[in-house]
């Protein structure tokens, strides 16, 4: 599991991605139970509140930059591609 700095403004917060760079499957169940709603889910990604960020990281995610993130999922085969994401 890898969670990015949050930095995205949006609804008054800063949010930042949790991925998994080895499965979906292993993604959903990580969130789920670090109780992150379903409704956060990006096709390939979560988005998550800047205040998360410790927790997921004590949860065992490995807190990494946003341009490491990008290319750890790419490299994994699961990112979605911004011109499928429509």
């Amino acid at each position: 599991m890898l969670v990015d700095p949050a930095m995205w403004p949006r609804h008054g917060r800063l949010w930042g991605h949790l991925v998994s760079d080895s499965s979906l499957a292993e993604l959903h169940a990580f969130a789920a139970s670090a109780g992150i709603p379903e409704r956060g889910f990006d096709r390939d990604h979560y988005d998550v509140p800047d205040e998360m960020h410790a927790r997921l990281v004590a949860l065992g995610a490995e807190p990494v930059s946003a341009g490491e993130l990008i290319r750890r999922l790419r490299a994994s085969g699961l990112r979605v591609p911004a011109r499928d994401r429509g």
